[in-house]
C-alpha cells in the first residue's frame, strides 16, 4: 500500500476510536440524567396549577402589579416639570 493510504486508514481508525469513545461517554452520561429524573418526585399539572393560584392568592397583597405601590412611595415615579415660561 501507498503510505498515503496507510495515513489515510491510520486516521480514518483514530478517529472512529474517538469517536465511538466519544459516543460511549455521551451515552453513559444520557444514561446518568435518565436515572436521576427516574427518581424524581412528579406532580400532576393541575396539582401544581392549583399550588400555584393558592399562592397567588395569599400574597396578593404584596403584589406591586395588583395593588400599585402609591406615588408618595414610589421612587420611580415620573417626575413633573412644570413650565417656567408662562
Amino acid at each position: 500500500m501507498s503510505v498515503e493510504i496507510e495515513e489515510w486508514m491510520e486516521n480514518k481508525m483514530k478517529e472512529l476510536t474517538s469517536n465511538s469513545t466519544t459516543s460511549i461517554s455521551q451515552a453513559r452520561k444520557a444514561v446518568e440524567q435518565l436515572k436521576m429524573e427516574a427518581y424524581m418526585d412528579r406532580m400532576k399539572v393541575s396539582k401544581a396549577a392549583a399550588d400555584l393560584l393558592a399562592y397567588c392568592d395569599a400574597h396578593i397583597g404584596e403584589d406591586p402589579l395588583i395593588i400599585p405601590v402609591p406615588a408618595s412611595e414610589n421612587p420611580f415615579r415620573e417626575k413633573k416639570l412644570f413650565c417656567t415660561i408662562l
